[in-house]
């Protein structure tokens, strides 16, 4: 087997192994061989598509000698102007969102077996997908919904599709909602297609959400109002700081006014554990392709037996003509959902998701050991709560990396220059004041490898460095 040709901490840029080109290159040409038997008739190949299969295992002989040797020429496209995507293979990435939704080994071959369109339907029996038996969707609602403690669970496209299916269903015109002043804009979206009303929550100066202030909400939209709200939404973690807030204290203040709790998990389930009736949330809203290691989009509405009825409801409209009716239909759903790869995708990673999520604290561990290396660089900030208890985090760089950037000829684009030569990517382009990194599933070596590159920057720039 060659060297790995990598050469860290010489200064210079990170040389990337050609062998992930000739592997993605491996895997088109099996793909291209895959293709004879989707057009071959069922008796087999005829002479001529044997011709041509003799002539692509040649092909795929070759490339698998180059990868073997790391040799040859990478290839840079997929086909039809699709440049290949190679940021999980060749670099570090640290984008604030992806951390989560990177796919398992296994959803990535499901992804391959499944991509057609309706694949998961080939044996649906009542058309409903969560009733299909064969591939396990209907198993696999089951062991979901006791995933995240509660009794049922539907998969949707996106967490924002599980806020629509709520509101849709509980609110109607001028009623109030609660979300908090770090709610995502997804939220505010539903409440304002079902027709209702904000109310924002204050997150303080230290932008933690507290049952406290959930409660002070409540009073004065009441008082202003006249009427309590119809709905609390509340994210257990936020996607601008990263900070995780109080929402046992916002289940209890729920609960104690008589208001169902929406639990937004987006940057929670699949991630860390979420039990929605310890919370005392009657609802669970979670994001594949945030959290899940699944295909977007993709997410989770979970609710108890007590809201089921009404939120995972049966159509009951009848055509005038036609006298159709479609019972088995789900209204709030649109019918069916999520169908071949962004289902499966969520399946095949689940056993993984499983597990991950008990080594949450080992995750945490890692962001926290990040933060402090990040820190000994003087002007470095953390806007997100300290010490961090999320992997999601808000950096402040103002004073350290922007006083670079003013005078540099490349201005903010010079860190991203850096970090990209090091292997590393994901950082908001050009943005050396306030940002956003995850390191949510990144190893140790990693971890440290991330942290080392930032204070060689610094240092490469003459950026004072506090000893360890």
């Amino acid at each position: 087997m060659p060297k790995n040709t990598s050469k860290p901490w010489n200064g210079d840029m990170i040389k990337m192994d050609i062998r992930v080109r000739k592997i993605y290159e491996a895997l088109f040409a099996l793909e291209d061989l895959r293709e004879l038997f989707r057009q071959a008739l069922p008796a087999g190949l005829d002479e001529h598509e044997e011709a041509q299969f003799s002539s692509e295992i040649a092909r795929l002989e070759t490339i698998v000698q180059e990868l073997k040797e790391g040799k040859g020429n990478p290839i840079k496209h997929i086909g039809a102007g699709l440049e290949l995507r190679t940021r999980e293979e060749e670099f570090i990435n640290i984008n604030p969102i992806q951390a989560g939704g990177r796919l398992t080994p296994e959803a990535r071959k499901a992804l391959i077996a499944y991509g057609d369109g309706y694949s998961v339907c080939d044996q649906c029996l009542v058309g409903r997908l969560d009733k299909i038996r064969k591939p396990p969707v209907e198993e696999f609602h089951a062991e979901l919904a006791d995933f995240v403690g509660m009794d049922e669970v539907r998969v949707v496209p996106g967490a924002r599709r599980g806020f629509q299916a709520v509101t849709a269903s509980l609110i109607e015109k001028g009623d109030l909602v609660i979300v908090s002043d770090l709610a995502h804009y997804t939220e505010f979206l539903a409440v304002e297609i079902a027709g209702g009303v904000i109310k924002e929550v204050p997150s303080g100066s230290n932008h933690i959400v507290t049952g406290d202030a959930v409660a002070e909400t409540i009073e004065r939209a009441k008082e202003e109002t006249g009427k309590l709200p119809k709905l609390v939404m509340i994210e257990h973690v936020d996607y601008s700081f990263g900070n995780v807030h109080d929402v046992e204290g916002v289940g209890k203040v729920a609960k104690d006014y008589d208001i169902p709790f929406l639990y937004n998990g987006a940057y929670a389930v699949g991630m860390m554990p979420v039990n929605g009736k310890n919370i005392g949330a009657d609802f669970v809203v979670g994001s594949g392709h945030k959290g899940m290691a699944s295909v977007a989009p993709s997410g989770i509405l979970a609710t108890t037996d007590e809201w089921a009825p009404k939120v995972f409801r049966s159509s009951q409209i009848v055509g005038d003509v036609t006298g159709r009716r479609f019972e088995n239909k789900e209204p709030a759903m649109l019918g069916c959902t999520l169908m071949g790869g962004t289902v499966l995708s969520m399946m095949a990673s689940f056993p993984h998701v499983k597990e991950r999520v008990k080594r949450w604290d080992a995750e945490v561990k890692k962001s926290n050991y990040f933060v402090r290396e990040f820190l000994r660089i003087e002007g470095n900030k953390i806007s997100s709560e300290c010490p961090r208890k999320h992997t999601l985090s808000k950096v402040d760089t103002r004073d350290s990396f922007d006083r670079i950037a003013k005078t540099h000829k490349r201005r903010g684009y010079f860190l991203s220059d850096e970090l990209k030569r090091k292997g590393i990517v994901g950082e908001f382009a050009g943005s050396t004041r306030v940002w956003k990194l995850n390191t949510y599933g990144l190893s140790w070596d990693r971890i440290k490898y991330l942290s080392e590159t930032f204070i060689e920057i610094a240092g490469k720039y003459e950026l004072p460095v506090k000893r360890k």
